[in-house]
């Protein structure tokens, strides 16, 4: 029986697609939800204020500690942790209401709080934290305000403001900072391509075209930027949607290969045995937590 990880959509129904909610009354709500391995199509800036969990993504156990800010992008597969107990809130929002121009969207895009691409952005706020707590009480404030021509640019001025500060700090804060130019923006948009198209284009070729350089400068830009080349980064995309699926998942070997492009599901088994050193089967007995 096919069982996909759960995506969960914005909340219909609220003035804004823009929301602060409690973790405390969160974690009472939807403890069953946010426990179990999960997607949503949304950003989260999550503030822990209190407490130490854990908090997994992408098989990625991030250590919390007091006063830590995470920042993750949408569709990032994530759990809470069930065993220890926190406190604090979360800004929740969607390209919809955040994109309003080009500006918007390239900002989201390359921002380095959503899209770090050596580890899962977090910072920790507890000398700057009063500047953090007037936005958010700020932020607050405003969504108990009867929905007006204003409200909507209010409350994407005072979010920007607070990631400009977060991305401060973050550069402050044990940051691989790589130096901006052609290679970045190739390699940028390489990802957002890849993101788009892993599952049915596995050829650099593909990528190469559609960002109109050759292999060789797409090539020489990954490898640059990250030390991998463009067949590597596609590798590791399509085998973590594979992995999150076993884990996450009771869906059949054969109907994770179709879902991912293949159309021999002996291909897949091949491709992921090649890369993983284990077969799809052994690597779901290892790590099942669906």
């Amino acid at each position: 029986m096919k069982t996909d990880i759960k995506k969960y959509d914005f909340k219909p129904g609220l003035p804004q697609e823009f929301e602060i909610v409690d973790l405390n009354t969160l974690y009472q709500e939807f403890k069953d939800t946010l426990t179990t391995t999960h997607r949503t199509g949304f950003y989260h800036i999550i503030w822990f204020q209190q407490g130490s969990p854990t908090h997994l993504v992408d098989f990625n156990p991030v250590k919390i500690k007091p006063n830590t800010i995470l920042f993750l992008n949408k569709d990032t597969v994530q759990r809470f942790d069930y065993k220890i107990k926190f406190g604090g809130k979360a800004i929740l929002f969607t390209d919809s209401f955040f994109c309003k121009t080009e500006t918007d969207t390239k900002f989201l895009r390359t921002n380095i709080l959503f899209n770090d691409l050596f580890s899962v952005s977090q910072i920790q706020v507890q000398k700057q934290s009063k500047i953090f707590m007037d936005l958010l009480q700020q932020m607050t404030d405003e969504l108990q305000n009867v929905k007006d021509n204003f409200q909507a640019d209010i409350l994407q001025n005072l979010l920007h403001n607070f990631l400009f500060h977060s991305e401060r700090e973050r550069r402050k804060q044990n940051f691989t900072e790589i130096k901006k130019g052609a290679d970045l923006d190739y390699v940028m948009l390489f990802k957002d391509l890849l993101e788009k198209d892993y599952k049915n284009q596995k050829q650099v070729n593909y990528y190469a075209k559609q960002i109109i350089i050759t292999e060789k400068r797409l090539n020489q830009a990954t490898t640059k930027v990250l030390g991998k080349s463009p067949k590597e980064l596609i590798d590791d995309r399509v085998l973590l949607e594979a992995k999150r699926i076993l884990a996450h998942t009771t869906e059949n070997v054969k109907e994770i290969a179709y879902h991912l492009g293949y159309e021999e599901p002996t291909n897949f088994i091949k491709y992921f045995k090649k890369h993983s050193t284990v077969t799809p089967t052994e690597f779901r007995e290892k790590n099942t937590l669906a």
